[in-house]
């Protein structure tokens, strides 16, 4: 969804042209998200006994053998896919992978770094579509920006959330490192940057008033869910989730008043 999204901000008029593209691109950003959900499910596997008890393995739903040979299949797939694709949506591909198979052995644990990588993973799939089509635009960067500055916040929420289990293993996460209202209060900083952005394409001039009219829910549903996230982490988190389609959704908006 995010990926043919940014393929559509980036080349509306030529989403069509470029369906196959468009749909290898997608198919493999399915492919890599899945294979990352594994693989951390899999190095995970002690914490969740603690964090996310009913998960797969923790349940003893899946042995993390399985889980482990499962995920490297789906890397192995998405990285074939990656290749068929334009120079620099394979070099996107190719880097995500990469960082998705490492995330969680090398990065979760180190302060802030495991946070500012998921950012960028979750907003770079929005570059990787617009990459497909040959089209990275403007728009499409302020996208990724966006969803980057939304998904740290969220992260670091999320680490919050997990922070018993986190400590258990011996993670060293930004709220175990400085403490969890420090910790909040970064990511409430970083959401009012996202939030303050939010109307540049319209006071640009780069759409019009119904992008603004979408987008003004999603700012009120980021607001909320930082304030949500001083008292619940999970409702707070999960709400930011929302926020950041609405977001995807005021840019699609967007761009289809351009063709019309």
């Amino acid at each position: 969804m995010l990926t043919f999204t940014g393929a559509f901000v980036a080349d509306g008029s030529g989403i069509l042209t470029n369906g196959s593209t468009v749909a290898i691109a997608t198919v493999t950003t399915i492919l890599a998200t899945g294979a990352g959900m594994a693989i951390n499910d899999y190095f995970d596997r002690y914490i969740d006994r603690i964090n996310a008890p009913e998960r797969p393995i923790p349940r003893g739903a899946l042995t993390p053998r399985t889980v482990l040979v499962f995920s490297l299949i789906l890397f192995a797939i998405a990285g074939v896919f990656a290749f068929l694709l334009p120079t620099l949506a394979t070099a996107i591909a190719v880097v995500n992978l990469l960082a998705l198979m490492t995330y969680t052995k090398l990065f979760k644990g180190l302060p802030g770094v495991g946070n500012v990588l998921d950012s960028y993973l979750g907003g770079s799939t929005f570059l990787f579509g617009a990459a497909a089509v040959g089209q990275l635009s403007a728009p499409v960067i302020v996208l990724f920006l966006l969803a980057a500055l939304s998904t740290f916040a969220r992260e670091v929420t999320k680490d919050v959330e997990d922070l018993a289990g986190d400590r258990e293993e011996g993670l060293n996460t930004l709220p175990i490192a400085i403490g969890k209202q420090p910790a909040l209060i970064i990511a409430t900083v970083v959401l009012f940057v996202a939030v303050a952005a939010s109307p540049a394409p319209y006071l640009l001039g780069t759409f019009g008033v119904a992008y603004l009219v979408i987008v003004t829910p999603a700012i009120l549903v980021t607001l909320y869910a930082g304030y949500l996230s001083y008292t619940d982490p999970t409702g707070g988190q999960s709400l930011l989730k929302y926020s950041m389609y609405l977001s995807a959704t005021a840019f699609v908006i967007g761009r289809l008043t351009l063709l019309l």
